[in-house]
């Protein structure tokens, strides 16, 4: 099986994640829902992206609606440009995105605002033909991905939201008045964006609902140099792959070579790298790629994807986009509302740095990097999970099904269960209790056995190398405090 595949069954079979609705027949792809252990996972890597990039650099966090105006959107510019091609075939009707369809079948990367023509011109020399049925295609057309809803008996017609950040730029005047804030202003978003998308497939990876957490940077663009916070991550090693090269090279040197454009751009690049250093995601297998002109979103004007290698190859994790005004001249147009701040005593319109992250994309590549069998040990399965992000943080296992195992175990679960994730076993070999802690990247299992009953010590056994080593009852509370902290 490929490494999608493992990860898939493992998936389903330890409630990580599944198919919505899957009981019935009539249900449309694209929706995933996941399970008990996927809560957690993604709860934790959260908390993780929070500590390590809104609260360290003093963000602010909304909470904002998932459906939005008409008017939103006709200013954002989404009505408009929010689309994939799409072609048809004229032998089955089958709909297929047609960039994807190119990518498969010829191998062919295409840009994301290539010309319907082009699209074309690409499906007539590479042949492509439709693969359900071996069919010629029609001339593309340009799909847009929003859903439509209505509001009220009138029908007032608005949409579910494509991404986070627009409740961003709308709620912005109000923010920065409130919270006294002052340039550069960071403001995250955790939520559910919605997008129609033609052929939803592989999971978690491509989604019609998901989750984002987006940053928006608001920034005075006469002071992006200005940024005295750059030096504490001045010499962070950043992988940039630009014109078909990659290259390790600081911050510093990055912006000294012109491979960055300036010192917040640098800053905030080297904090996301520095976030997913800490993911368990292999630092070697990701990269900053420096979009091109035609790959860029219509409203971009710098743009890096920070992209992961997987057994699909690589994926976008993060979209970062120097969006300039677009946002908030755009906004201000339509709303007819000066959306001008005061920056030490000057009049500014705020430019926008942005790092949009997709969680559920993130949440499999964790996995996928974390997943590992060890020949050596009877194909040994098991998630090298970093141990603050393991959904279960601890087993606690009765060696036998005896009264006294049984309430040492309840004794232990009590004093730590309120603080950790903890799960309780006695079914079955101790063995194989192992083995199911470890399918889900539980680090630390607790034996409770015949030593215990007599000097309230447990046996603990780590998770990747099997030793064991004995503590008492009395100290796993602080064991854990330690072993699951960040740093």
């Amino acid at each position: 099986m490929s490494a999608f595949d493992d990860i898939f069954k493992l998936a389903l079979e330890r409630g990580f994640y599944f198919p919505s609705c899957e009981i019935y027949s009539d249900t449309n792809a694209g929706f995933w829902e996941y399970g008990p252990n996927g809560v957690k996972i993604k709860n934790k890597f959260l908390d993780l992206w929070r500590r390590e990039l809104v609260r360290r650099d003093g963000m602010l966090e909304i909470d904002g609606t998932q459906i939005m105006s008409k008017s939103v959107f006709l200013a954002s510019g989404h009505l408009k440009n929010f689309s994939d091609p799409v072609v048809k075939c004229i032998k089955c009707k089958s709909s297929f995105r047609a960039d994807k369809l190119i990518q498969d079948q010829a191998g062919i990367e295409v840009p994301e605002r290539l010309q319907n023509d082009k699209v074309d011109l690409l499906i007539k020399e590479n042949n492509i033909k439709c693969p359900n049925c071996n069919g010629e295609f029609s001339t593309s057309e340009r799909f847009n991905m929003m859903f439509k809803v209505e509001i009220g008996p009138n029908h007032d017609e608005a949409f579910l939201r494509p991404e986070t950040c627009q409740s961003i730029f709308v709620d912005f005047p109000r923010i920065f008045k409130v919270s006294r804030g002052r340039l550069p202003l960071g403001i995250a978003q955790v939520g559910k964006s919605f997008r129609n998308e033609i052929s939803p497939r592989q999971g978690l990876l491509r989604l019609r609902e998901f989750y984002q957490a987006e940053i928006e940077i608001f920034c005075n663009p006469n002071k992006l140099d200005d940024l005295p916070k750059f030096e504490d991550i001045k010499n962070t090693i950043l992988r940039i792959y630009d014109k078909q090269q990659l290259v390790e090279i600081t911050a510093t040197d990055a912006l000294e070579k012109g491979i960055l454009p300036n010192k917040l751009v640098a800053y905030y690049l080297s904090l996301l790298v520095e976030f997913f250093n800490k993911t368990g995601i292999s630092n070697k297998r990701t990269r900053l790629r420096r979009l091109s002109d035609d790959e860029k979103a219509f409203y971009s004007s710098i743009a890096f994807d920070l992209e992961v290698d997987t057994s699909f190859g690589w994926l976008e994790l993060v979209a970062c986009n120097y969006r300039s005004d677009y946002d908030l001249m755009s906004h201000s147009n339509t709303s007819k509302t000066n959306l001008y701040v005061m920056d030490d005593d000057v009049k500014v319109l705020p430019h926008v740095f942005e790092l949009s992250l997709g969680v559920d994309r993130c949440i499999y590549s964790i996995l996928e990097h974390s997943y590992f069998i060890d020949k050596e040990k009877e194909d040994r399965i098991l998630l090298k999970l970093k141990p603050y992000l393991s959904p279960i943080q601890a087993g606690i296992l009765p060696l036998l099904k005896k009264d006294e195992f049984k309430k040492k175990s309840m004794n232990l679960l009590s004093l730590i269960n309120k603080d950790f994730d903890v799960f309780y076993d006695e079914s079955g070999s101790i063995g194989r209790r192992y083995r199911r802690l470890e399918e889900i990247g539980v680090p630390f299992a607790f034996t409770i056995d015949h030593q215990t009953i007599d000097d309230d010590t447990v046996t603990i056994r780590y998770r990747d190398s099997m030793n064991q080593e004995r503590i008492k009852i009395s100290d796993v509370k602080s064991f854990l405090a330690l072993h699951l902290s960040i740093d």
